[in-house]
């Protein structure tokens, strides 16, 4: 029995969703990096760092090739790298509405009308 997009959709949006991963992935965006370069940027630990490249390898999101004594991974698809700007907008969007909402809270009470209540 196939799976149903959405779910699918859902599992590759749980796949993304670890801090390490968005963060190595956005690492990668803007070109390949050796695996000290991501150890450098991240300051995990290299075991937990494997870990989360494994995950994205697994899931064809990022590809490795060796350089000499070197691993470097670089970003899959830019389909991937357009997903995290996108995101970023959206986060970017929806923080400035929290902003204004905020600024409105902070409004003295006397200043509002019966109609902004």
């Amino acid at each position: 029995m196939a799976v149903p997009l959405y779910q699918a959709k859902a599992e590759f949006f749980r796949m993304l969703g670890h801090p390490v991963r968005i963060r190595v992935l956005e690492l990668l965006q803007d070109s390949p990096r050796p695996v000290r370069e991501l150890l450098a940027e991240i300051a995990i630990e290299p075991s937990s760092l494997s870990q989360q490249l494994a995950i994205l390898r697994r899931h064809k999101i990022v590809m490795s090739r060796r350089e000499g004594s070197s691993v470097v991974y670089e970003i899959a698809s830019s389909d991937v790298a357009e997903l995290l700007r996108v995101s970023r907008r959206i986060l970017t969007e929806l923080i400035a509405g929290q902003n204004e909402l905020l600024a409105e809270l902070r409004e003295p009470e006397s200043g509002r009308t019966a109609t902004s209540l």
